[in-house]
């Protein structure tokens, strides 16, 4: 399957899920105008250019969202900033660039490519933090202590400077002893010590929500991988130790931002995971391993079960943490009202994430691929001019059920281009037997996912009994890429 057509079915899924593949000419006319007026820069703007910023992701990125520095502080302490860019700058409220953005609410990224949320001249260009570049930001300025808390914090905006662009792989490889430091760690003054207390003090931040129950799972996804312009395979694109670290500041940067938006008094959008609807079952997975998991759901007691399966059966994990991931659902955007500081210090609104283990969570890292992080970047800047927020609690509520609704839309084209992809690939293949893990059983359809190549089918034939998480042997019986559909029968 060439990539044009590949494309093009991506296009004609989008539409049918109600997502916007192209931009108006009106959104690109406003991201071009935006070229030549520039940001606005009107306010207390620091200038922080001179510290060592760095960014970590991967080696295609081009809309990099977010940088970050620290120092070590007395007491085994930390003062950990991150930048985000200012996308709100560039993005006015109301127009077309935001409309589109408020619209699909997402960038959606499939195996025919990226449908960026921005146009790419702003989200690859102007609005990404770019190795060498001048750019606007909101920092998020954190005091970590040396248990993980975040003992406090604050948020401004700054000018910053990304000193160093570097890659998920081959950070992770130089930390972990396997490959040469990458070439900027050398020419950056400072900039490995910068990455090594970085990774210290991911461990510290990951510790100490696991202490409270945050679940340490390891899925993976897969990635398409061209040669020639031609689809030949996709691979498991796998967690790794620099992954995490981003991962662990990021969780902390949205922590410390939903708590300050409480602490002035705003509304907010959040990220919410509820306990699982299918506890039991995950309860029965753990006793299939010999584990009693308590009959009401307990992180604590999920991730302890989680580790001792990491450590007696790393092979194993991927799988089991699917099944995990697939049982406690997905998470969903929640409108929080504004409360007062003092009242909200007393305890929780309730609108936690079970996964992570976090009370007060919003997504706030990426406004080039995220509507709801633009949302939040709106009400933070808002606060910090001492203006009213610029959506009312009701805007917020819809803004929220339309987030989540595009999310699932997108994660559906995702997959369904995907699954081309890989009915595409497993052409001429009818009557293989694969080993698979049950991901789906509801009345729509019991669904399993292969390893080679990483894919999802379902199960048409011999699916009764079957439920998340179990393993079984299938035989691939039909496929059609242009259907999108995969058909095994249980072997």
């Amino acid at each position: 399957m060439d990539p044009t057509h590949l494309h093009q079915l991506a296009v004609e899924a989008m539409r049918s899920r109600g997502l916007l593949p192209a931009f108006s000419p009106q959104a690109l006319q406003e991201a071009e105008a935006a070229r030549h007026t520039g940001p606005e820069r009107g306010g207390d703007i620091r200038d922080l250019r001179q510290l060592t910023w760095f960014s970590i992701d991967n080696d295609d990125t081009r809309d990099l969202d977010q940088l970050s520095v620290a120092e070590p502080l007395a007491g085994g302490a930390t003062r950990l900033l991150v930048a985000v860019a200012d996308v709100d700058c560039l993005v006015r409220p109301g127009g077309a660039v935001d409309g589109h953005a408020g619209a699909n609410t997402t960038s959606v990224y499939t195996a025919a490519g990226i449908f960026p949320m921005l146009p790419e001249l702003l989200s690859t260009d102007l609005s990404s933090l770019h190795e060498g570049r001048d750019r606007l930001a909101v920092v998020v300025d954190m005091r970590v202590a040396a248990d993980g808390t975040v003992s406090e914090s604050s948020v401004y905006r700054a000018v910053v400077l990304n000193r160093a662009k570097l890659t998920y792989d081959g950070v992770s490889a130089w930390l972990d002893g396997t490959a040469a430091a990458p070439p900027q760690m050398a020419s950056v003054p400072g900039l490995e010590e910068q990455v090594r207390l970085h990774d210290t003090l991911a461990g510290k931040l990951r510790l100490w929500r696991q202490s409270r129950g945050a679940l340490n799972v390891n899925t993976i996804a897969a990635r398409p991988v061209f040669q020639g312009g031609q689809l030949v395979d996709l691979q498991p694109d796998e967690k790794n130790r620099a992954k995490d670290l981003i991962a662990d500041v990021m969780i902390a940067t949205n922590g410390a931002t939903a708590r300050f938006l409480v602490d002035q008094g705003f509304p907010s959008i959040r990220r919410f995971l509820q306990a699982p609807r299918r506890w039991d079952r995950i309860v029965a997975l753990a006793a299939s391993h010999g584990v009693a998991l308590p009959a009401l759901p307990d992180a604590l007691a999920l991730d302890g079960f989680l580790g001792a399966r990491r450590a007696a059966d790393p092979a194993g994990f991927a799988d089991l943490s699917l099944a995990v991931v697939k049982m406690l659902g997905s998470g969903e955007y929640v409108a929080a009202p504004a409360v007062d500081p003092a009242a909200a210090k007393a305890g929780s609104n309730g609108q936690g994430h079970f996964g992570l283990a976090i009370n007060d969570y919003a997504h706030s890292t990426a406004p080039n691929r995220r509507f709801p992080d633009l949302v939040t970047q709106r009400l933070l800047k808002a606060a910090l001019a001492g203006e009213p927020p610029p959506y009312s609690a009701e805007q917020l509520t819809e803004i929220a059920k339309h987030c989540t609704l595009q999310e699932d839309n997108a994660s559906k084209v995702e997959r369904q281009v995907l699954k081309a992809a890989g009915a595409w690939l497993l052409q001429g293949r009818t009557g293989d037997v694969f080993d698979a893990i049950v991901t789906g059983a509801a009345a729509k359809g019991t669904f399993v996912r292969i390893s080679s190549p990483l894919l999802e089918g379902r199960v048409v034939q011999g699916f009764e009994g079957l439920d998340v998480g179990d393993t079984a042997r299938v035989r691939l019986v039909a496929v059609n890429a242009e259907r999108s559909f995969i058909d095994f029968e249980r072997a």
